[in-house]
């Protein structure tokens, strides 16, 4: 079973595929303080040309293969397009310290090939924020004996004078009031603080008298006004902070400070916004000292360096890299003659390498930027055409009487290593699928390579750096509603991985500061996300973990605590505009960028918030019965009942057959659709048919959408379903969601069929959906944000694992034997496949008018099911694929259903 994290971390190894810079392998060379090691092989063809595979752009380096726990990675990097002439480079974990890397060339041309490889080593620093390429240079609090060092960010309360939406949704896992930025100590400061009344509160132990006390406050206001404060210690004192640009220090006199525990509090008296980065506490002659002489040495500023002191090693093909500052030493050894070890000193290699590759004699090569780069240049390696030819080497990390030891024994332990790296290659994600899905297998192999190595260090959260799933490299960030989706793609493939990125967005239902990690659009796709892992794992220990922190996080999207303002309109319609500009992930999607336009976000509220929330309480509801918690199951009963009524009073639109935004008045009161000049509804598209995902629309409405989503003319394209609605005025070919298909909302639309029994359209979507990826990945190697309704082509970002992961579910739903799929309202109680996948037995508790369940099984002999003891007849959609209807169980509570499936003859 799956462990629980509560630290935002993944259960990953210390090396793994970290790098936001070039693809490789990285090392947490420092984690306290955010520091990654960077170890990238660079391929070309000698005195002609570089690949330098930047992790930022699209530049011929794929992921090929990976085990779920990363101790294995390979990427393809192609130097002739397709596969004419390409170096498979892989990395696979030896033990805690240490990596070996393989790199196979390989020559499909009718001519002899000149290869080089780089092995090129370097060292990231922290930066001030997400997508920042400004390195965060910290300071550190040195005080000296019997001094106090109280941290701004340590205090007990923080009060605004005007409360603010984000009191308890504070974004991107900082604390409330934090910023980010060089030179205040640990990098953070209280720096939302400023307006007249807000206040600050600290507990401080002071451990002996203090006769003539004084507090240092370290402070800036970035050329703002001065701030005019009230500090409470030992008495009030009325201070004043002079403007300053640069991070400063005022002294203010305290007195006799008695040994206690003290209260420190801080209130602004003027509107004059002031970052704190904490105060020193002393005697008043030390104070004056440090504040005349010794500020630099008391709170000293890092200085990074990322220029090692290089040494060959105790071999001739090794060396050593010492970085100043740095406790942990890193060697390399490589089994490969010539070689000539030069360095690179700039700030970026993706220029600068290719300007000087006929640079033949140089060993230092001086670029713009700050930056250093260890390049270990192996050349020319000679590959006749029709063969292949490998390089291996060994990457360590330790101090240095360890490096040195492990690279002295390498040689020797060489056949070891070989063994290594192939056991861990052995490990890598590979599929099983029936026949009818081999020819899905490679583009899904490719996925599951992305969405596994789709992992950034450092990224920074609540107080520490961390590990972190990304959608892509080009975000450096946390991301809400697509890291949903992430563990949801993780699901098929690692179960630990899946519940480490469920939990990293959760927080303690006690936390102060945000009720969940909150980064973009607010969609709750963790409380599915908990549902799925749920009915694969059955796993009652993580349910008991996660559910209340997702119950607080559904209350906040309701209205219900904390500082949200999600439902203050008289009709109880849902908006989250507060909180982000995009209500249900689709950025351009047309009556949201009317709104955010035209400054309505006070007055309009979308579908997709009210009916998202209706299907979350829904799943919360069956939980919390799973759990015995009846005053919960009621209390999400209501949630239901009262957004289904102001959806179906205020939303709901007869002429356009949608959904739509609804527009309030001054005072709240709802007025009507939100239309376009022309009177047309502009919420003609998914966000206009979402209470069909919430499970509310009457028989009527669902028919309507059924058509619409079924409609050439209307939803439904050669790639899948659009985003908005092709017969709309306001249809385009060239947007972002506007005119593509992408695969989120469609999954939520099929587990939605499922529910319904429209199991013919839920197929349709899956194998579209899975044909246009598989079309696509094959031909291109990429795995693409979304597809092109005008051109069927894939587009957006080219290595995303984010919104994209539903196409392994479907992979898995129809073509991965042992596995049984279903809609929101149905939850697997037990289940158990035999080992040669052709029985199974369930026990499925479903909600839902009409559920169906698939179960994927080995193909080749016909099935007898039965549902509660009695024989049904059911369809084989693709040989092993039974869809299996359940009847009819809508109740408040469901019904248990037991069902049992046999190879007839058995």
């Amino acid at each position: 079973m799956a462990e629980f994290r509560a630290d935002h971390d993944l259960t990953l190894p210390a090396w793994g595929p970290y790098s936001k810079k070039y693809i490789g392998t990285s090392h947490l060379a420092d984690p306290d303080r955010g520091v990654r090691f960077d170890f990238s092989v660079i391929p070309g063809l000698y005195r002609r040309s570089v690949a330098v595979p930047s992790v930022r752009w699209e530049c011929g380096h794929h992921p090929w293969a990976a085990s779920a726990d990363l101790t294995f990675s390979e990427h393809r990097h192609e130097l002739v397009w397709k596969d004419d002439l390409y170096v498979d480079v892989s990395f696979a974990l030896d033990d805690d310290s240490s990596t070996v890397f393989s790199c196979n060339c390989v020559n499909r041309t009718h001519v002899d090939q000149n290869l080089t490889l780089n092995l090129v080593s370097s060292l990231a620093f922290p930066t001030t924020g997400p997508n920042s390429q400004e390195i965060l240079a910290p300071a550190r609090a040195v005080p000296p004996d019997g001094a106090i060092w109280v941290d701004a960010l340590s205090y007990t309360d923080l009060t605004y004078a005007r409360g603010r939406p984000t009191d308890t949704l504070v974004p991107d896992a900082l604390l409330r009031g934090e910023i980010r930025a060089s030179r205040f100590v640990g990098g953070s400061a209280l720096g939302d603080f400023g307006e007249a009344g807000d206040r600050v509160e600290y507990e401080i132990a002071v451990n002996r008298t203090i006769e003539d006390c004084a507090t240092m406050i370290r402070y800036r206001t970035n050329g703002r006004s001065t701030a005019k404060l009230e500090l409470c210690l030992g008495g009030e004192h009325e201070i004043e902070l002079p403007s300053r640009e640069e991070i400063g220090v005022i002294i203010v006199p305290i007195g006799r400070l008695a040994a206690a525990s003290h209260r420190l509090s801080i209130r602004s008296r003027a509107d004059a916004r002031v970052e704190i980065d904490g105060f020193l506490i002393a005697d008043a002659a030390t104070i004056a000292t440090i504040a005349q002489s010794d500020l630099a040495a008391v709170f000293p500023t890092t200085n990074w360096n990322p220029r090692p002191e290089l040494s060959t090693g105790p071999a001739e093909n090794s060396v050593i890299l010492r970085y100043p500052g740095i406790d942990t030493t890193y060697g390399l050894v490589w089994w490969f003659t010539p070689f000539h070890v030069r360095e690179f000193l700039c700030s970026d290699l993706d220029i600068f390498m290719r300007h000087r590759v006929h640079d033949h004699v140089r060993s230092v090569l001086v670029g713009p930027g700050d930056g250093h780069f260890t390049d270990v240049f192996l050349r020319p390696i000679h590959v006749p055409p029709g063969s292949s030819r490998r390089v291996v080497g060994l990457v360590v990390s330790g101090d240095e009487q360890e490096v040195t030891a492990r690279l002295a024994g390498a040689t020797e332990d060489l056949d070891r290593l070989t063994a290594v790296h192939e056991t861990r290659r052995a490990t890598a994600v590979t599929f099983a699928p029936t026949v009818a899905g081999r020819e899905f297998r490679f583009s899904q192999e490719l996925m599951a390579a992305t969405m596994l190595m789709n992992v950034v260090y450092p990224v920074y959260a609540r107080g520490r750096f961390v590990r972190h799933n990304t959608p892509g490299r080009w975000w450096d960030s946390l991301y809400t509603w697509d890291s949903g989706f992430i563990a949801i793609g993780l699901l098929p493939l690692d179960s630990q991985r899946a519940a480490d990125c469920i939990s990293a967005y959760l927080t303690d239902p006690d936390d102060k500061h945000a009720v969940f990690v909150h980064h973009g659009s607010p969609v709750p796709v963790q409380i599915i996300a908990m549902q799925e892992y749920w009915n694969a794992t059955r796993d009652l220990r993580m349910l008991e973990h996660w559910y209340p922190r997702l119950r607080r996080y559904h209350d906040f999207l309701c209205g219900r605590v904390g500082s949200s303002t999600t439902r203050t309109l008289s009709s109880g319609l849902i908006r989250t505009w507060d909180y982000f500009y995009n209500s249900g992930g689709w950025d351009d999607y047309p009556p949201q960028v009317h709104v955010h336009r035209n400054g309505l976000e006070p007055s309009v509220t979308p579908v997709a918030n009210s009916a998202m929330a209706i299907r979350t309480a829904k799943i919360l509801a069956s939980a919390a019965r799973l759990l015995g918690r009846p005053e919960d199951v009621e209390t999400f009963g209501d949630d239901v009942h009262e957004l289904t009524d102001a959806l179906q009073m205020y939303a709901w639109d007869e002429n356009s057959g949608y959904f739509g935004y609804v527009v309030h008045d001054a005072a709240g009161h709802p007025e009507g659709i939100l239309r376009n000049s022309s009177g047309e509804n502009l919420n003609m598209g998914l966000d206009g048919i979402y209470p069909l995902v919430a499970g509310v629309a009457t028989e009527a409405q669902e028919a309507t959408f059924i058509r619409y989503l079924s409609d050439p003319d209307r939803l439904w394209s050669e790639i899948g379903i659009s985003t908005v609605d092709r017969s709309a005025s306001y249809f385009r070919h060239d947007g972002y969601w506007n005119g593509a298909v992408w695969m989120p909302h469609q999954w939520l639309i099929w587990k939605t069929l499922l529910d319904h029994g429209h199991t013919d359209l839920a197929f349709r979507i899956a194998d579209t959906a899975l044909t246009t990826w598989r079309r696509e990945t094959d031909e291109t190697y990429n795995c693409y944000e979304h597809f092109m309704v005008e051109s069927r082509r894939g587009a957006g970002w080219h290595q995303f694992g984010g919104l994209s992961s539903p196409v392994l579910h479907w992979f898995s739903a129809y073509y991965r034997p042992g596995r049984i799929s279903t809609g929101f309202d149905t939850w697997v109680e037990s289940l158990e496949f035999h080992p040669d996948n052709r029985a199974a037995t369930a026990t499925v508790r479903s909600t839902a008018k009409r559920p169906v369940i698939i179960a994927c099984l080995n193909p080749g002999v016909p099935y007898r099911v039965t549902v509660d003891g009695e024989r049904i007849e059911t369809d084989e959609r693709l040989p092993g694929v039974l869809e299996i209807p359940l009847g009819s169980t809508a109740r408040p509570s469901g019904r248990a259903v037991a069902v049992e499936i046999t190879a007839r003859g058995r």
